[in-house]
């Protein structure tokens, strides 16, 4: 996984000096490196920009003004050699601040903070857009599947068994099966189908999902065991 970077800096040295770091990180995709923030917001309106490597003190725009005047703001790490900056540069909510000269393990360190908070903005944003909506008591209530743990049989209905609650619903299990991620659900018996993540262990007869053991069925035990390894 790499951060496409731009590089915004009115010194040739400093610039080349960043964009040597930025192409030595695996982490790291250099975009462009720019002399000033009109050339890197023409390359943003083109380029999907995760990261901006940005000087302060520029010439015409500053830092500041060029952040002020972005619509959507990538995470930022402030990189100049005043620290009288730094508070102001927090309320923009940058990612760090970067005193020069540049200490390659302190770069490192900035990199690894950026690249955390992209891990988890983005695996929120995945778990939020995953869900479903299942119809209960007459009412159609939205459920994250990151939170469902089993669906069982239950006569005419399935029961949904998530972590906060369970709901009784009009539905088939093959139905239902089929609203459901491949890889992140599996029917392990003609009466449950499993959240694989929520498994906490198994044997030869049984998946336990807390205190729940779930039974397996005999050919479908195998099923398992591959969904978990992939998983």
């Amino acid at each position: 996984m790499k951060l496409n970077c731009v590089v915004v800096d009115d010194s040739s040295i400093q610039r080349m000096i960043i964009a040597k770091l930025v192409n030595n990180h695996p982490n790291l995709h250099l975009i462009g490196d720019f002399s000033n923030a009109i050339e890197a917001k023409s390359c943003m309106s083109i380029h999907t920009v995760d990261l901006i490597f940005l000087d302060i003190e520029m010439p015409v725009i500053s830092g500041f003004d060029f952040l002020d005047g972005l619509k959507v703001k990538p995470q930022i790490i402030f990189v100049t050699s005043k620290a009288e900056y730094a508070l102001k540069a927090f309320d923009y909510d940058a990612t760090d601040y970067l005193q020069k000269p540049i200490a390659l393990d302190r770069f490192n360190a900035s990199v690894r903070r950026a690249v955390d908070q992209y891990l988890y903005k983005n695996d929120n944003r995945e778990e939020e857009g995953e869900h479903i909506f299942i119809k209960s008591n007459l009412k159609k209530l939205k459920v994250f599947t990151s939170k469902i743990k089993w669906i069982e049989a239950f006569g005419d209905y399935v029961r949904v068994v998530t972590e906060d609650d369970s709901n009784l619903v009009l539905s088939t299990m093959k139905s239902f099966e089929n609203d459901l991620s491949k890889k992140k659900f599996v029917r392990v018996h003609k009466s449950y189908i499993i959240n694989i993540d929520k498994v906490e262990r198994f044997n030869s007869k049984f998946a336990e999902i807390g205190i729940t053991k779930i039974p397996l069925s005999r050919n479908k035990k195998e099923d398992l065991v591959k969904a978990l390894s992939y998983g």
